[in-house]
C-alpha cells in the first residue's frame, strides 16, 4: 500500500466535510426510511456496498428488531396558535421513535413530555424512546422557560409499524481471508461529530482500500449503533470470530481535539496493538481511556461470548465534550482538517497492519553488510542513521518480534521498516516467519 505521506489516491478534508453536510439533514434512526437514504448516498460512492434489511421482530441474541419508525413532521403549538417547534427545522426537535400524537394539554401536562438542558441553555438536546412506547419534544432550555400557561397542541405524524432495520457491509477481498472489521453506525439524526462522521471517515477509508493492493480482506459495516450490531453479529458471528484478526468502531472523527483510544476489553489484541503503535508516533498527545468508559459497539464486539478483537480511534470521545448528542454538534464544530487527519491515522493503522511481519535472522552473528553494499567500506566516524535502520532490524529480528513490536522499540515507521525487511530478505540475511495475524 501507498504511503499516507504522498496522499495517493486519499480523499481531502473538504470532500469529507461536503459528504457530511449532504447527510446532514436527514432525520435518522434505528430503522426507517432516513438511514436507506443515507446509506444510498454512500453507495453512491462505494457502488458495491450492499445494503440489507431485517425484519421487525427478528431476535438478535437476547435483543429483538423493533418497528420501523418514519417521521413526517412534528409540531408543538402554543397557545396562540403559534409554532414553538418544528420537526422541520430541525429533527432533534422530537423525541426519537414518538408514537403518532395528536392532542391538546396544559402547560403543567405538557412539561413531562418537554425536554431541554439547564446548563446548555442554548442547545436542543438528542433523545430516543426506542423500546417503550412514548412521545416527546427537545427544545433549548431558554425557549423552554418562556413558554406560558394556557393549551398547547401537539401534532406529531410518525409511522411506527412493523418493517425493517436496514444496514450495509462491504466486503473488500484480500490475498488473505484473515481480515480486518471497520464498523461505524448510521442511526443519529442531525448530528456531526457523534454520528457523521464516522459514516464519511469510513467510506473514504473503504474507498482507498480498494484502490490499493493488499494481504487483508477488509469488511466495512454501517449499521443502527447496538441493535445492528448484535444483529451482525448474530447473523456473522462464526465466520467473525474465525478470520478477523483487528477491527475498529469509527467514531466521533471530525472535531479539533487530540485523538483518544478506547482499547479492546482485554487491551492486548492485535487491534490494540495496531492503534498504539500509530497514535504514539503520529499523534503522541493521544488520550487513552479505560474499556470501563465505553459507549459505542466495542461494548458488543468484545463482550465475554463474542470476544472480537475491536478497539476504537476517536478525537474527543463520545461523553466527553459539550456539544455531544446536541445540536451544537452541527457542521461547524466539524471542521474537514479535522476529519482528513482522522482519515489518514486511519490509513496508517490499515498500512501497519499491511506491513506487519516477522523477520527471523538467516546469519550467525551480524552479517558483513559491506559485501552487500549495506554498510560503508571506510570505518570509523561513520553517521549511524544512514545504516541504524538496518542494523536494529537485524538485531531484533529473533523469529518472536512482529515489526509493531520492533517499530515501537526503535522508533522507526513501521513503513519504511517493512521496506527495510524487504531489501534485507532480498539479500538473503532475513526470513519471514508466520505471525498471529
Amino acid at each position: 500500500m501507498t504511503s499516507t505521506r504522498l496522499r495517493h489516491g486519499l480523499a481531502n478534508g473538504h470532500e469529507l466535510h461536503e459528504l457530511a453536510s449532504r447527510l446532514f439533514p436527514i432525520a435518522r434512526s434505528l430503522t426507517g426510511d432516513g438511514v436507506r437514504r443515507s446509506l444510498n448516498i454512500l453507495k453512491e460512492l462505494v457502488d458495491d456496498l450492499v445494503i440489507h434489511e431485517v425484519a421487525s421482530g427478528t431476535p438478535a441474541f437476547d435483543w429483538t428488531v423493533p418497528e420501523e419508525w418514519n417521521l413526517r413532521r412534528a409540531q408543538l403549538f402554543g397557545p396562540d396558535g403559534t409554532i414553538i417547534v418544528d420537526s422541520d427545522n430541525h429533527n432533534l426537535h422530537v423525541v426519537g421513535y414518538s408514537i403518532p400524537t395528536t392532542t391538546t394539554l396544559s402547560l403543567e401536562e405538557l412539561q413531562p413530555h418537554l425536554h431541554s438542558l439547564p446548563d446548555q441553555p442554548n442547545a436542543i438536546p438528542y433523545v430516543t424512546s426506542y423500546y417503550k412506547r412514548d412521545w416527546g419534544f427537545c427544545l433549548p432550555h431558554h425557549q423552554r422557560e418562556s413558554l406560558k400557561p394556557g393549551t398547547y397542541t401537539v401534532k406529531i405524524d410518525t409511522d411506527l409499524q412493523p418493517g425493517s432495520l436496514s444496514y450495509a457491509d462491504l466486503v473488500i477481498p484480500g490475498r488473505s481471508s484473515n481480515e480486518i472489521l471497520i464498523s461505524t453506525y448510521v442511526c443519529h439524526p442531525s448530528m456531526v461529530n457523534n454520528e457523521l462522521s464516522g459514516p464519511v471517515v469510513s467510506t473514504y477509508l473503504a474507498k482507498w482500500v480498494k484502490s490499493q493492493p493488499r494481504e487483508y480482506t477488509y469488511r466495512f459495516v454501517f449499521l443502527p449503533e447496538t441493535i445492528g450490531a448484535l444483529v451482525y453479529l448474530s447473523q456473522h458471528l462464526k465466520h467473525l470470530q474465525t478470520f478477523v484478526k483487528a477491527g475498529f468502531v469509527v467514531t466521533c472523527c471530525g472535531d479539533p481535539g487530540n485523538f483518544s483510544y478506547m482499547p479492546s476489553r482485554t487491551g492486548t489484541t492485535y487491534a490494540d496493538e495496531l492503534a498504539k503503535v500509530v497514535l504514539e508516533r503520529h499523534a503522541p498527545n493521544f488520550k487513552t481511556y479505560s474499556f470501563l468508559q465505553r459507549g459505542s459497539d466495542e461494548r458488543q464486539y468484545c463482550s465475554p461470548l463474542i470476544d472480537l478483537p475491536v478497539a476504537s480511534i476517536m478525537r474527543s470521545k463520545y461523553h466527553e465534550y459539550p456539544e455531544y448528542h446536541t445540536s451544537l454538534d452541527d457542521l461547524d464544530f466539524v471542521t474537514a482538517p479535522a476529519l482528513e487527519r482522522t482519515l489518514d491515522i486511519y490509513v496508517e493503522v490499515l498500512l501497519a497492519a499491511e506491513s506487519n511481519c516477522v523477520p527471523l535472522a538467516t546469519q550467525y552473528g551480524e552479517p558483513h553488510l559491506s559485501k552487500y553494499g549495506l554498510y560503508p567500506t571506510l570505518g570509523g566516524q561513520i553517521d549511524q542513521r544512514d545504516i541504524g535502520m538496518t542494523i536494529d532490524v537485524l538485531a531484533l529480528a529473533d523469529g518472536r518480534n512482529n515489526l509493531l513490536q520492533i517499530s515501537q522499540i526503535t522508533n522507526h515507521d513501521i513503513v519504511a521498516l517493512r521496506s527495510r525487511v524487504d531489501e534485507l530478505c532480498n539479500e538473503g540475511l532475513l526470513t519471514l516467519v508466520p505471525h498471529h495475524s
